[in-house]
């Protein structure tokens, strides 16, 4: 069992691989066990866009990205089974809410046995358009500083026709989700859209960036019951 604890934090959560060392490619069951600082479960969580746990999954290099969403066994214990691409080191962060509290998240590292593959390199786009699943998204700024509130907006378009996408369905309660991570993976950022009903073209965000640096983004929306994720990665000033 991998133990993982904050003295600063008011709970702790230990995670459970059931495979202790586990292999790329193959089923993992991953089981959070969420207690406070005494060691007691905590029994009662919010639901927050759907899910009482939020579990996001990324490689060291932050190519791999996975969004997930374990169920919950009562008494503070989560379960989901997923897999991990390729050998090397991930990080899994778990997001949520206990009843009562504000939200928080708690994460851990740990590795996938095998010979990893050269960590691609995390630079900056030179190019916020990117095509996924058909769609062309582009994603543009506010003012892009550090410490200072700013609006993020995707525009979706279809990638043949150039014809605006109208028709985003609700992901988890919502027109899309955006994940953020610094290079280091130590800043998390799980941003909400400003306006949760919209269809399209446009979905809007806001957030603010803790400190400058090289950050990756990863928005998600859902279109003819399909998820796709758009990544782009930027450099705050």
């Amino acid at each position: 069992m991998v133990q993982m604890q904050n003295k600063a934090a008011t709970f702790k959560q230990s995670l459970l691989y059931l495979l202790i060392k586990p292999q790329p490619n193959q089923d993992t069951t991953v089981t959070i066990q969420i207690q406070d600082k005494n060691g007691k479960a905590i029994e009662k969580f919010d639901t927050v866009h759907e899910k009482q746990l939020h579990l996001i999954v990324v490689s060291k290099d932050l190519s791999f990205f996975n969004h997930i969403h374990p169920d919950y066994k009562g008494k503070g214990q989560f379960t989901v089974t997923t897999q991990f691409p390729a050998a090397g080191d991930y990080k899994v962060i778990a997001d949520f809410t206990p009843s009562g509290m504000t939200a928080m998240n708690k994460s851990q590292w740990f590795t996938a046995l095998g010979s990893a593959p050269a960590a691609k390199p995390i630079e900056p786009d030179a190019s916020l358009t990117k095509v996924v699943d058909g769609k062309e998204v582009t994603l543009s700024f506010g003012h892009l500083m550090a410490n200072m509130e700013l609006n993020l907006n995707f525009n979706i378009k279809d990638a043949q026709t150039k014809q605006p996408v109208t028709d985003l369905q609700p992901y988890l309660g919502a027109v899309g989700h955006v994940v953020i991570l610094s290079q280091d993976a130590e800043n998390y950022l799980h941003v909400h859209p400003t306006e949760e009903r919209a269809k399209g073209p446009d979905a809007k965000f806001m957030t603010t960036f803790p400190q400058s640096g090289v950050y990756k983004i990863w928005g998600q929306f859902q279109q003819n019951g399909k998820v796709f994720t758009v990544p782009f990665t930027v450099k705050v000033p």
